[in-house]
């Protein structure tokens, strides 16, 4: 028999990848269940497709209680403990819990053995691609747990909400989470120094046509689209972060705490941190990653937009 499929949390990455698992995963025309704190996101995504292909619930328990595998996709530790208290309510044997989240990786070992007490599977799969790539099912995810979560998981996977996977079988729920913070600095420095090259093009009489175009030539996706939403003005003029600055700010923290009990300085990253702690204070809650930019320029002498 086909498993009920079960899907909690629909911010700016769950929302693609459970469309995603509606039109490409092997539900065999069940419905895929789905909650969201905002009922009006489960109504948005039921709305771009077929009727019949999503069941929207008021509630976690519902979906529990009907659900043979969970799939979370939350916003913070917090945010995903609460979530998980609420389905350790409910009898779980033989369910799979797949969290998506990132968090640290001492939470998920946490949430994991919390689960897998109660007679349950669980898997750490955080996912590595922004929102457009969740919308295109072109996501990386890490898939770490015992082999037989792996496996029960995968078909969800590879070439229905991502393009390729990691395989962590066997290995420690936390390994995930360290990948995947460390991955995201990758991104903090990356979206650093793309601000830093435009301001200084700016100020130098270069101009940032120029270095634009050499970045869409050398270096064409995540940087090239970073460049263009510098260079647009989205990182101030759009009404919803793609990558909000609280949970920036929330993954860079879990790496520095990480870098720290290993003995590393991560000083990149510090810098990273202090630009999206002026983000913050100066956009509120729509401040975006990319406004390391607008960040940057202000330490230059120039405005926060670009405009």
């Amino acid at each position: 028999m086909t498993p009920t499929v079960f899907w909690i949390g629909l911010g700016n990455m769950g929302r693609g990848m459970a469309k995603n698992l509606v039109l490409k995963g092997p539900l065999d025309n069940q419905p895929l269940l789905v909650h969201n704190r905002t009922k009006q996101r489960s109504l948005d995504l039921a709305s771009q497709l077929p009727p019949g292909k999503v069941t929207i619930l008021d509630s976690i328990s519902s979906g529990v209680r009907q659900a043979d595998i969970i799939f979370l996709i939350l916003s913070k530790d917090s945010v995903v403990e609460s979530a998980i208290s609420e389905i350790l309510t409910h009898d779980l044997t033989g369910k799979l819990i797949i969290d998506c989240s990132t968090i640290h990786p001492t939470t998920a070992t946490r949430i994991a053995n919390s689960i897998t007490s109660c007679g349950a599977q669980f898997l750490a799969a955080p996912v590595f691609g922004a929102p457009a790539m969740a919308d295109a099912g072109q996501l990386i995810g890490v898939l770490a747990g015992p082999s037989a979560s792996v496996d029960r998981a995968r078909p969800y996977f590879k070439d229905v909400i991502a393009r390729a996977e990691i395989d962590m079988s066997d290995e420690p729920y936390g390994k995930a989470l360290t990948l995947k913070l460390i991955g995201n600095t990758f991104v903090f420095n990356m979206v650093e120094q793309l601000a830093k090259g435009h301001v200084l093009a700016e100020k130098s009489g270069l101009g940032t046509k120029y270095l634009h175009q050499w970045v869409k030539q050398m270096f064409p996706g995540p940087y090239a689209a970073y460049s263009t939403r510098m260079l647009s003005g989205d990182y101030h003029t759009r009404e919803e972060p793609l990558f909000a600055v609280d949970l920036a700010r929330k993954d860079a923290g879990h790496a520095l705490k990480l870098a720290e009990e290993a003995g590393v300085r991560m000083r990149n990253l510090e810098v990273a941190d202090e630009h999206l702690k002026e983000v913050k204070e100066y956009a509120g809650e729509k401040g975006d990653i990319a406004g390391i930019f607008g960040a940057v320029r202000r330490e230059g002498g120039l405005g926060y937009e670009n405009s």
